[in-house]
């Protein structure tokens, strides 16, 4: 297969780490760490609303820890339309989109919402003859645990 017949089925990441907006840096920063990924799309009620990354998330980080567990993840958000995909978008479309638009990450949506991620990673990785079979299942994962910080000066 070609660079040139390849869709975004084809190199899309469909396991995905997804974080709600609502959501503390903090527990978007222990999502990233534990699933290692760069990328964190930020879901509400089955809608993108944006793609939180790593180097997002560490410019905002404050000592502060109490606004770190308290502030959500929406206000981390750059306020720019965010490009979008279908599965069948051509990849050399979404390269073409991902430079013109200077983000390194689009999400991949069908008519039941987000189904997988195009990062820039992904994209050499197809190029390089890595592709990933279209009918692989995916998973969208909206947490792995749940983190609770204990702040001096409050008591349970």
């Amino acid at each position: 297969m070609n660079v040139e017949s390849m869709t975004a089925a084809h190199a899309m990441s469909r396991i995905l780490v997804v974080v709600a907006p609502d959501e503390s840096p903090l527990m978007a920063w222990e999502l990233m760490r534990r699933a290692g990924v760069h990328h964190l799309p930020v879901v509400e009620d089955g809608h993108v609303l944006g793609i939180l990354t790593r180097e997002r998330l560490a410019s905002s980080w404050t000592c502060e820890p109490d606004k770190q567990s308290t502030r959500p993840v929406r206000s981390l958000l750059q306020r720019v339309p965010l490009p979008r995909v279908r599965p069948d978008t051509p990849l050399t479309r979404i390269a073409a989109l991902m430079v013109d638009t200077c983000c390194d990450a689009v999400p991949v949506l069908s008519e039941d919402g987000l189904i997988g991620l195009v990062t820039a990673r992904d994209v050499l990785s197809a190029v390089a003859g890595r592709i990933r079979d279209v009918e692989e299942p995916g998973e969208i994962i909206t947490g792995m645990f749940r983190l609770e910080p204990l702040l001096p000066g409050r008591r349970r």
